[in-house]
């Protein structure tokens, strides 16, 4: 569902198509007010060896050829730029499996950031699996200072239908917007160091937010830039 807010702050969403520790590491000191995003986490590769994750990068389960795995080793640099540009009293949020999750929140704590928990994304429907099928993922809710929620009344479980046929492991374009409404004010910046689908950034744009990104795969960028009919302002760099 498209957002009914419209966009009079910025007249751009500005993308970059770099490695996203690199592009971090080149954007100034506490120059953003939200991090969300996806990583394409290293788990992804255990799911995709078991075939039930078939659309990631070309493999022997998958003629498709989509992005590279972000591996667990670079989480502590990602980690350690996300907290020195955020500023401070701000609020980070990273999709993962509870295989990732487990594993990247003592790094992010040893950052500096302030964990708070996991909030479960409820897809409403089961996915492939083995034991115990999978409806739902987690959101790592970190924190940098201290910043109210804009609404205190919100449960810990955010229930969108999962996104089908669009592009791999795309999340539900009203999954970002509650995440961006709860922890921003129009005028802000919103940034999404593995964009991807590009949700995130399209959200924070139609929501009266500053939308800046990165992705390194050249059918990330195709994929937002594909969104014409929605006709997005986007800034290339």
């Amino acid at each position: 569902m498209q957002s009914s807010i419209t966009n009079s702050i910025t007249n751009s969403i500005t993308v970059h198509q770099q490695d996203a520790v690199e592009w971090l590491h080149m954007t100034p000191d506490q120059s953003v007010n939200l991090i969300v995003t996806d990583p394409a986490y290293q788990s992804l590769e255990k799911h995709r060896a078991k075939g039930t994750t078939t659309r990631l990068k070309q493999s022997d389960a998958s003629s498709n050829e989509w992005f590279e795995i972000f591996p667990n080793e670079r989480f502590l640099d990602f980690f350690i730029e996300a907290y020195r540009v955020l500023a401070d009293n701000s609020h980070m949020y990273v999709m993962c499996d509870q295989e990732t999750g487990l594993l990247i929140k003592p790094i992010a704590e040893q950052c500096g950031f302030k964990f708070w928990k996991f909030i479960t994304w409820d897809k409403c429907a089961m996915g492939m699996g083995y034991h115990y099928r999978n409806q739902t993922e987690w959101v790592m809710f970190l924190e940098k200072g201290k910043r109210k929620l804009n609404n205190l009344g919100m449960c810990d479980v955010l229930r969108h239908k999962r996104v089908r046929n669009g592009y791999p492991t795309e999340k539900p374009r009203d999954l970002y917007r509650d995440l961006i409404l709860q922890s921003t004010q129009p005028g802000e910046t919103v940034a999404d160091p593995f964009f991807g689908s590009g949700n995130g950034l399209i959200e924070a744009y139609f929501n009266a937010r500053i939308a800046i990104g990165t992705d390194i795969s050249p059918k990330a960028h195709a994929h937002l830039n594909s969104h014409e009919h929605i006709h997005l302002p986007i800034t290339k760099k």
